[in-house]
């Protein structure tokens, strides 16, 4: 079996992410979505409400899994016995940061090839720093986003108010 991780925070998922998720399920039979536990972030999200709203935008699509991760990458792929780390990239300004975790990556998990993949055109220039900055002002961030995340996105939205 050709297994992918799929690592991010996702807070939020967005049509992006989605977009690579299903790229990703073309070329492996599985692919494991796996929400990085990030100490250094402060996430829109709790990370169990973020694993909910992972599952139900990826319900639908067979062959992948959704899991969180607080340690090495390197170490989750080949305990998973994954054959790929599968990164989006949108720009180049994503390549020198996306690099260097490929090749340190690769020197933690000999085996463990790093898979970057190209959003559509449509979704190129999304990610979720855009997504909850629209949230914050107040914009319309409904477009960008799969409707489980939009409506929880909404409902905090409500609350905070």
């Amino acid at each position: 079996m050709r297994r992918a991780v799929y690592p991010g925070t996702f807070d939020p998922m967005t049509l992006g992410h989605l977009d690579i998720v299903q790229r990703a399920r073309q070329t492996f039979d599985e692919v494991v979505v796996l929400l990085a536990v990030n100490a250094g972030k402060t996430p829109l999200f709790p990370l169990e409400q973020r694993l909910e709203l992972v599952r139900a935008c990826t319900a639908g699509l067979e062959g992948v899994r959704v899991e969180s991760h607080g340690g090495l990458l390197a170490d989750y792929a080949q305990r998973q016995g994954a054959t790929a780390i599968v990164r989006g990239l949108r720009a180049i300004s994503d390549f020198d940061y996306e690099f260097q975790m490929a090749i340190i990556n690769r020197k933690l998990a000999p085996g463990v090839e790093t898979v970057f993949l190209m959003p559509s055109e449509e979704w190129s220039y999304l990610n979720s720093s855009i997504v909850r900055e629209l949230w914050r002002f107040g914009g319309d961030y409904s477009r960008f986003v799969p409707e489980a995340v939009r409506r929880a996105m909404d409902h905090l939205q409500r609350t905070a108010s």
